[in-house]
């Protein structure tokens, strides 16, 4: 009678096994939603080319659901422009039947995307650099996740810093959204809580070709250090250029959304000696990441971009979990794959880790960023001192 039992039950099991085989998809089709245009548009482009990577090794692999191939489908969230980012990511769901997004950019044009578009049609939503703080309290019904650390915690490297290199006193200046609020907020209550002094915290506008009264008022209230937590291709530049062209300040704090080349560029030797955060890793998987990427482009990697591979890389994985491309249950897989147990696996190694999920084993997806997920669909991550030496911004050390 035993016998019989367990000979029914591995036969049902075959069965069903045929049958999920049966209805396994052809396709994937994964959204790229980025600032492709804004005031950061020049972080973007090698951002998709890192999420792209991802799919292409796995599509390349042959090993995701069966054999599903991988197709990217872009659209621009712009940046700062909450209607444009909801109608974008509106196209890739209803027009383009992208099963998962990865994106946006930016911290308001996610938050857009996550209310209006991607919670309410059932789609996951993986950001590789959205970090304004208001997201980890945002209900997301468990569709949101993020591969990069919030602002909460970038507002604590920086006050480390600046009290570390003896910065009694700052001005600062940010951008008028939500990352640029939550940043600054988080800064200064950390600053503060230190010992240090805030002489002035107030938002600029970007877009605007003169900010001459913006520095004024920051020139007036004074400081060691002007502390600009803006954008690199608008206004943040803006603010810098008129601060050295009116001799208000020499010295500048750059936060995340200001550390790229266009900016060390646009600027010059002028902006030498200054500082700043991005989130980084000086993790096995972050070498292995910086070589595939040059290999692939000639170059080397720009600001998120390993970020973006991670975030593709996660969300195929979950599928490959969940054996099926359906967010409502990929969702339930997310966390599943990106922490312990399981066997490592690196930047190169999706096919591997798409391989031993694919026969009931489990993974710890370390990545190129040393992903570690805690509460909420949030990154603990880990930051790179920046100091802008010779026109390039150079990495001091890791926190």
């Amino acid at each position: 009678m035993k016998k019989l039992a367990l000979a029914v039950a591995a036969a049902s099991m075959i069965a069903g096994a045929a049958q999920a085989g049966s209805h396994m998809p052809s396709e994937v089709r994964l959204g790229v939603a980025l600032g492709f245009t804004g005031p950061a548009e020049s972080l973007a482009a090698d951002m998709a080319a890192g999420a792209e990577m991802a799919m292409k090794e796995v599509a390349d692999s042959g090993k995701l659901l069966g054999g599903a191939k991988v197709t990217p489908v872009r659209a621009d969230s712009t940046c700062v422009d909450a209607s444009a980012a909801a109608a974008a990511a509106e196209r890739l769901i209803s027009a383009e039947k992208v099963d998962a997004i990865v994106g946006a950019l930016c911290s308001g044009a996610t938050i857009s995307i996550l209310q209006n578009v991607a919670m309410p049609n059932g789609v996951l939503l993986f950001s590789p650099s959205a970090t304004s703080p208001a997201l980890s309290t945002l209900e997301d019904n468990g569709y949101f996740f993020r591969a990069s650390p919030s602002d909460a915690r970038q507002g604590q490297v920086i006050a480390e810093m600046l009290q570390e290199k003896g910065y009694k006193s700052i001005a600062m200046t940010y951008t008028n959204n939500d990352y640029g609020k939550g940043l600054a907020d988080s800064i200064q209550s950390n600053f503060e809580a230190a010992g240090g002094k805030v002489t002035i915290n107030t938002p600029h506008e970007d877009g605007k070709g003169d900010y001459g009264a913006e520095v004024g008022a920051l020139a007036q209230a004074g400081g060691d250090i002007l502390v600009v937590a803006g954008y690199l291709d608008q206004g943040g530049k803006g603010i810098i250029q008129s601060s050295l062209d009116a001799g208000a300040f020499d010295h500048f704090f750059l936060p995340d959304a200001m550390i790229g080349d266009s900016l060390t560029a646009a600027i010059g030797p002028d902006l030498n000696g200054s500082i700043g955060t991005v989130p980084g890793t000086d993790s096995p998987g972050s070498d292995s990441y910086k070589e595939m990427f040059t290999a692939a482009t000639g170059a080397a990697p720009g600001p998120y971009s390993d970020y973006s591979y991670d975030a593709a890389a996660m969300t195929l994985l979950a599928m490959q979990a969940a054996g099926t491309k359906d967010s409502k249950v990929v969702k339930d897989h997310v966390f599943e794959i990106a922490n312990a147990p399981g066997e490592k696996i690196y930047p190169g190694e999706l096919a591997k880790g798409l391989e031993i999920l694919a026969n009931g084993g489990q993974i710890d997806y370390v990545g190129a960023t040393a992903v570690e997920l805690i509460g909420g669909g949030e990154s603990a991550g880990s930051y790179r001192e920046i100091l802008v030496k010779d026109q390039q911004n150079t990495t001091v050390r890791f926190r």
